[in-house]
């Protein structure tokens, strides 16, 4: 059963080879990382690695039961009861509730761990899974932008101390993650 576990250092191969799987899978709908970000792919992580322990950035994976990386939930620029929400889906798990599960997950840590009343999300109008997975878990449209030059919305959703992980019937992905500080 997938689990949501906080990034750790350990991560790094699976994660590395998630992005590595998905790359032109990822760049169909959002900007491709570059060449940069594999080959300084281990600098990059010490950077997240940093920013989650200072407290601006939670940063998540979603593995399978080999530790395998399914996917990535984030939460980044954390400021003042807020922050922005980011995540992929590995092509191979997409379409099958994984982002939502994972996504309400996040919403119930954002106010249980990291004492967030509110979450932003962006995504372009063409990316018709990730306006889906917002809509079910709560967030609602609060104005148009442009992303890379092409037709987005933004996405708001207050949190309340009632948000639950995964409600009834979804499939669980919640591995006991714990602020650290």
């Amino acid at each position: 059963m997938p689990r949501l576990q906080r990034l750790r250092l350990d991560h790094a191969p699976t994660l590395l080879e998630f992005e590595r799987e998905n790359r032109a899978y990822f760049a169909a709908s959002i900007p491709d990382r570059g060449d940069a970000y594999f080959a300084l792919f281990d600098a990059r992580l010490d950077e997240l690695l940093a920013e989650q322990a200072a407290g601006v950035c939670h940063f998540h994976v979603v593995v399978d039961d080999s530790g395998a990386v399914l996917g990535r939930v984030n939460l980044v620029d954390v400021a003042d009861g807020s922050a922005e929400l980011g995540y992929r889906i590995a092509e191979r798990a997409a379409g099958r509730g994984l982002a939502t599960a994972a996504v309400r997950e996040l919403c119930a840590l954002a106010v249980s761990e990291y004492g967030l009343s509110t979450l932003r999300a962006i995504t372009t109008v063409d990316n018709a899974g990730s306006r889906a997975v917002l809509a079910r878990t709560g967030f609602r449209p609060t104005g148009e932008i442009r992303i890379n030059g092409r037709a987005g919305l933004r996405f708001v959703r207050e949190l309340r101390d009632t948000d639950e992980a995964a409600p009834e019937g979804t499939p669980a992905v919640r591995e006991s993650v714990r602020r650290r500080g």
